[in-house]
């Protein structure tokens, strides 16, 4: 049993240093060895995909869309007075463009697909207004 003191001491100071654990000052500089190299494996996130035909709608012409196909019913949107709460509130959601342009085209939960009932432009211009007026992010 007395072996077993000392064994169980020194695994658990093995198991501490083994995990990074810093038994510094607080204040005092610890210095750690830094990569060398390029550091790999880190993904970088891509934007997604926007067919082109959705790319440069017209935010003006998006904003009689909204209010005309029923947007301002279910969603809340500064820019177009809607005060929906049945989908996101855009202007706090942010959405960006590829977003937006799936939704739209797709649908998803109460989100009824619109693909069928709104044109490319409209979409385009849709997607244009809700980006343009919430500050989503117009590339991804």
């Amino acid at each position: 049993m007395r072996r077993l003191v000392p064994l169980a001491a020194a695994l658990v100071a093995l198991v501490l240093l083994g995990a990074g654990c810093d038994t510094s000052k607080p204040g005092e500089k610890t210095v750690s060895p830094l990569p060398s190299g390029p550091v790999t494996g880190v993904k970088v996130q891509q934007a997604a995909a926007v067919p082109a035909k959705y790319r440069h709608g017209d935010p003006t012409a998006g904003k009689a869309v909204f209010t005309s196909a029923g947007c301002v019913g279910c969603h809340t949107l500064k820019a177009a007075n809607a005060t929906g709460t049945v989908g996101p509130n855009l202007d706090q959601a942010k959405p960006a463009l590829s977003l937006v342009v799936d939704r739209i085209t797709h649908g998803r939960g109460a989100m009824p697909n619109f693909s069928t009932q709104l044109s490319t432009k409209q979409i385009a211009d849709v997607a244009a207004f809700v980006v343009s007026s919430t500050g989503g992010n117009p590339n991804g």
